[in-house]
């Protein structure tokens, strides 16, 4: 079972996670802007934008890692 636990696995789970916080994130602060707190709602977003951000390099890097692995 050593397959199971290899680090591109370990990351591609990590990296399901940060979608899934950042989905769960966006719903919360589309709620709170419903509520009137626009404020709020921005410094949301502006962290939002920066797991966007850092997703694509989370992916590539995974993708290289398992390709590397194959090799």
């Amino acid at each position: 079972m050593p397959g199971d636990y290899s680090m591109s696995d370990v990351l591609q789970r990590m990296y399901t996670n940060q979608l899934a916080l950042e989905a769960a994130l966006m719903e919360l602060t589309l709620h709170v802007e419903q509520h009137g707190e626009s404020d709020v709602g921005e410094s949301v977003c502006g962290a939002l934008q920066t797991i966007g951000e850092n997703a694509g390099h989370i992916k590539q890097g995974i993708a290289k890692l398992k390709g590397s692995s194959t090799s």
